[in-house]
Parts: structure tokens; C-alpha cells; sequence
């Protein structure tokens, strides 16, 4: 598992001293992304993001027998959309060359 994390914050650091554009404007366009993508994934559409991949929603089935693993207890579960990724042909080729955990 990776031990370092790559934040939103160090993506807009980033950004910010490739383009040289203002921080607040590169965090601005990325919160309206996410809000895009979040809002496009709860209208149930499939978002093809070229290079990167697929999100899209699963819908699970509900069930009155599943088991909460903490306590033992039997609840129910109702019928519910799931968020799902596919990576893209690019992305599993450079992940792909990753041969140790950090």
C-alpha cells in the first residue's frame, strides 16, 4: 500500500507552479470538477474520462440478512447505488511498471 499521499492541496500546488495561474482560480475549477463528476454520478450517468477511466454507479441489491461484521448483529440493507472506478488502458499501463509497496 502507498505510504505517501498526493492531496487535493498538492495537486493545486502543483498546478499552480506548472501554469503559474493563481491558486484560488486552480482550486476553484477543481471543486467545480469534483461537484461535475459528483453530480453526474447522482443523475446515474457514465463518465469516460479519456486516459484516465470510467466512473460510474453500481446499484446493489438490499437484503434483510446481512451481518454487521463489528458486532455480529442482523440488519437489513436496502437497495443503494455504489460508486465504482474502471481505470483506463494508460492508466493500468503506468501502474502496471509499480513492482514494490512503499
Amino acid at each position: 500500500m502507498a505510504k505517501e499521499k498526493l492531496t487535493k492541496a498538492d495537486i493545486i500546488e502543483n498546478l499552480h507552479e506548472k501554469l503559474g495561474t493563481n491558486r484560488n482560480d486552480i482550486h476553484e475549477i477543481i471543486d467545480e470538477f469534483f461537484e461535475e463528476l459528483k453530480y453526474g454520478l447522482s443523475e446515474n450517468k457514465v463518465i469516460e474520462l479519456r486516459g484516465l477511466g470510467t466512473f460510474k454507479v453500481k446499484v446493489r441489491k438490499g437484503s434483510e440478512k446481512k451481518r454487521n461484521p463489528k458486532t455480529g448483529e442482523i440488519v437489513s440493507v436496502d437497495t443503494h447505488g455504489v460508486a465504482l472506478f474502471h481505470p483506463g488502458k494508460e492508466l493500468k499501463e503506468q501502474v502496471w511498471k509499480i513492482t514494490e509497496e512503499n
